[in-house]
């Protein structure tokens, strides 16, 4: 199921890059039909909304906006229990990104000039939640709540229907918790391209975000520049640094947690320890049986299950580095000593009382990450991906004065002459 693989430190860049594979396919049908759906919604509308609605979701809406009466229908659907432990989630999410709101500043450095940085939400977010015969109220949470706390004043989010037409009580619930604006159905790249150019239902956004299939992320990369996006997601990743003595019982139920997402998702253990590493292939085998999504579990494992044999730790470090995974567990004792080897990964894991799942529901960091080696140069969704920075720049005559000779040398190597016109002409006099 999971094949084992041995590491050679010499060899290790190599070995580790033949065997982890992210393909990057031109995926030119997809997006040929992708292109058109969104030239479609913008010359038609709600009208090529509704078409679409029919033709993939199956069904026929009458209106595209979720209603107070519908909203209120789903909440008598959630019992106070549920809504306690979305409202429990959503009061963890809330008080960990407030720590992340930065602050307008101002430097008066020396006497008649001042630098500085407004720092200001973007007006509008469009929030993408997958629907139709999934429900996930936790990335309703995680989208919303990082442009609630940012300040963005308007946040409409977007799903597909299910075959009755309606959305889940429970996406909803959370909808209504995080403070979003409007509910509309629609899904797919017609949604995308609904909120970046609008409808005579859906007001253009000027920020996307939230996880989709291949068409929506197809549809977010086209559609980015003319307005912005958090990131094109891939397939779920895991990778577990594990010494001998940790419990295979544990890894393999956190491997399983994201293979069941994805026949493409990636589930990797490292260790230094072989027996540990043949205890957790036999025990991923006898978990898989009771999964629900046990033939997709099973898919990803044999496609995409690994587990590299080192002779170190420190070499179980430089590999997870070179993997750049969106959630890196670290199953060793004091893992926080080791916490500064890492350099790359979308979220980190310590300790073996904190599973994957949790970040995924409750914590309170973004479960929003980057994957397929992103985290190399990328960050989780936060309140800074709804704020804007604007440069102040204020220099008094004097201070001007003083500074024209450089401005107006680095304007001639340039060989613009109105840059340097624009400074000359202040002191012609």
């Amino acid at each position: 199921m999971m094949k084992l693989i041995r590491v050679d430190d010499k060899r290790m860049d190599q070995i580790v890059s033949a065997h982890v594979k992210r393909d990057y396919d031109p995926y030119e049908d997809i997006d040929l039909a992708v292109q058109k759906i969104i030239n479609d919604v913008r010359q038609n509308g709600d009208q090529a909304l509704f078409n679409y609605t029919k033709q993939f979701d199956g069904v026929t809406l009458s209106s595209i906006k979720v209603s107070e009466s519908e909203i209120e229908e789903a909440l008598r659907q959630v019992s106070e229990q549920e809504k306690a432990v979305l409202q429990k989630a959503a009061d963890n999410i809330r008080r960990f990104h407030e720590k992340q709101l930065e602050k307008t500043w101002l430097d008066d450095g020396t006497q008649g000039m001042i630098l500085g940085q407004l720092i200001r939400p973007i007006e509008r977010a469009g929030l993408y939640i997958p629907g139709g015969k999934a429900v996930y109220p936790s990335s309703v949470l995680m989208n919303a709540i990082p442009a609630k706390v940012a300040g963005v004043k308007y946040v409409v989010m977007v799903t597909p229907p299910d075959q009755s037409g309606s959305v889940s009580p429970y996406t909803l619930a959370a909808a209504q918790i995080a403070g979003v604006d409007e509910i509309l159905k629609a899904g797919g790249a017609q949604a995308i391209g609904a909120l970046a150019f609008g409808t005579e239902t859906i007001n253009a956004v000027d920020k996307i975000v939230g996880p989709g299939n291949i068409f929506v992320a197809r549809a977010k990369r086209m559609v980015f520049g003319h307005v912005d996006i958090d990131m094109v997601a891939g397939p779920s990743e895991i990778c577990i640094i594990a010494e001998s003595g940790a419990n295979a019982k544990y890894i393999a139920a956190d491997l399983l947690s994201q293979a069941e997402h994805d026949e493409e998702a990636s589930a990797i253990l490292i260790t230094d320890s072989l027996p540990l590493a043949e205890e957790v292939q036999q025990e991923v085998i006898h978990q898989l049986d009771q999964l629900e999504r046990k033939e997709i579990a099973a898919a990803s494992m044999q496609n995409h299950g690994k587990i590299f044999i080192v002779d170190h730790l420190e070499s179980a470090f430089q590999i997870a580095n070179q993997i750049a995974p969106e959630h890196l567990e670290l199953m060793i004792s004091e893992p926080t000593l080791h916490l500064a080897k890492v350099r790359h990964a979308g979220a980190v894991f310590l300790g073996e009382y904190s599973p994957e799942p949790l970040g995924d529901y409750f914590a309170g960091p973004n479960h929003t990450l980057p994957t397929s080696g992103t985290a190399r140069f990328s960050s989780p969704l936060g309140v800074y991906d709804f704020l804007k920075k604007t440069s102040v720049i204020h220099y008094s005559r004097e201070q001007l004065y003083q500074a024209k000779g450089e401005i107006t040398a680095l304007a001639r190597m340039e060989g613009l002459t109105a840059h340097e016109n624009a400074i000359h002409i202040r002191f012609d006099d």
